[in-house]
């Protein structure tokens, strides 16, 4: 019984591990600076955390999966999140959040996916989700451009 369990919980606490070392950052500049030290893109990921379903359901599926975490130390990780709560970040996060919004997604879509390179030049971009749990176009565009 106890192997059973072992067995059933394995990947789980594989998935627990891997997300721990998942390193997203919340500053444009930050995330610029890395991607350029370590020659590789910006994801950008737009999120309405509290208020957006598809958003919570990507993150579960997508954000919290193995298949994301191999993935996620090839790109400089930057978390856009505009929350209706206005006590889950700080005002100075949000106005940076919302200044990112008005430059890279203009129409607003949550969740939205983009790949820029160091110089913020957009490579590509996915936008919504539709809660099904089928990540895998999100997890080719992310391969195509590691």
């Amino acid at each position: 019984m106890k192997r059973l369990l072992l067995v059933l919980l394995f990947p789980i606490l594989l998935g627990a591990q891997s997300n721990e070392k998942i390193d997203w950052l919340t500053n444009y500049e930050k995330a610029i600076k890395k991607a350029s030290k370590e020659d590789k893109y910006v994801l950008l990921y737009f999120t309405g955390s509290d208020w957006c379903p598809p958003c919570k359901s990507l993150k579960k599926d997508l954000f919290n999966s193995a298949e994301f975490a191999a993935l996620a130390d090839k790109y400089s990780l930057l978390y856009i999140d505009i929350p209706r709560n206005k006590d889950l970040i700080s005002e100075a996060q949000m106005k940076h959040n919302k200044e990112l919004l008005i430059k890279y997604n203009k129409k607003g879509v949550f969740p939205m996916l983009q790949i820029i390179n160091a110089k913020g030049r957009l490579i590509d971009e996915y936008s919504g989700y539709s809660m099904n749990g089928e990540t895998q176009y999100h997890l080719d565009m992310l391969n195509k451009h590691k």
